[in-house]
């Protein structure tokens, strides 16, 4: 399989005009997609094992740079893994990973993978079961593919530019909830900085104004939930963009919207991301506006 990947990218580069010469021949982009589609899950069903063989065991927690923003043994064997296997692979491909251990600013490649080894790291280290493994190809400021898995529970999420998004091999799409009021919601606050995120505003009113709304402490995975209709939207601030390639490029495939709260196309790294299903979206998008006047938000 390590030949067959390797040979399908040596076989793009060797055009130099390749991303104009796929871009008229669907077949080509169809099947460049599914290898690397192929690739992105074989790699984070090895890295999920070997969260699941460390979760079993005595912990090793680091900090970094205080007692709140945690990194385990876990973090760094499955990153390790990820990015050797990405690597050989692909070894012009440019990757961007959250502990550091990859080769973003090495390579002028204009494809980039976004690597999250572990996300829910705090959840992983108090036992709690929700967590995942998160890989996402983008080409230039195109995402290509995407895999979200948790080992735990054995679920995974997939996505491939132009072909829809799936879970544990069946096609989703976001909820059919229009309204609001009668929806189920999710968010995130982050390990740093805490005082400086106004998110506790925002939690309380869409509270208030929804079915409720859930901390789960994995935004890649709240993410692929919106995407496979479980809750209708989701918003965060601060997060890096290894947190939401993966799950932007599922909710997309799968029919809903991501912005930011002004209703400009989220950027991977933006400082706030608003996801939903897309038919709460600007009723959502207004309740954020009325709450950032009274409580600004950051960026």
């Amino acid at each position: 399989m390590a030949s067959r990947f390797s040979f399908l990218y040596v076989k793009d580069c060797r055009t130099s005009t390749s991303t104009r010469h796929l871009a008229t021949n669907s077949s080509k982009i169809f099947s460049m997609h599914k290898n690397y589609l192929e690739a992105a899950v074989e790699i984070a069903q090895e890295a999920g094992k070997i969260l699941m063989e460390e979760f079993f065991r005595p912990l090793d927690i680091r900090y970094k740079g205080d007692e709140v923003d945690l990194v385990t043994q876990a973090d760094k064997r499955s990153e390790k893994a990820i990015v050797s296997q990405l690597t050989k692979y692909f070894p012009e491909h440019a990757i961007a990973a959250e502990e550091g251990t990859g080769h973003e600013s090495a390579s002028a490649s204009e494809f980039r993978w976004h690597v999250d080894p572990l996300d829910g790291t705090t959840n992983f280290a108090h036992g709690y079961p929700c967590f995942c493994v998160s890989i996402a190809l983008a080409q230039r400021d195109t995402l290509l593919v995407a895999a979200v898995f948790n080992p735990f529970y054995n679920e995974l999420y997939t996505a491939a530019r132009g072909e829809g998004a799936t879970f544990n091999g069946k096609r989703i799409s976001v909820s059919a909830n229009a309204t609001l009021s009668t929806s189920l919601l999710c968010t995130g606050f982050p390990v740093r900085n805490r005082k400086l995120i106004p998110n506790l505003q925002y939690y309380g009113e869409f509270t208030q104004r929804s079915h409720g709304v859930r901390r789960d402490g994995s935004a890649a995975l709240d993410l692929a939930c919106v995407a496979s209709g479980r809750f209708d939207g989701f918003w965060e601030f601060g997060l890096n963009k290894w947190d939401t390639a993966a799950g932007v490029l599922l909710i997309e495939e799968a029919g809903g919207k991501v912005s930011d709260f002004q209703g400009q196309p989220y950027e991977l790294g933006g400082p706030v991301i608003l996801a939903t299903n897309g038919l709460i979206h600007d009723e959502a998008r207004k309740v954020a506006l009325e709450i950032s006047k009274r409580t600004p938000s950051p960026g």
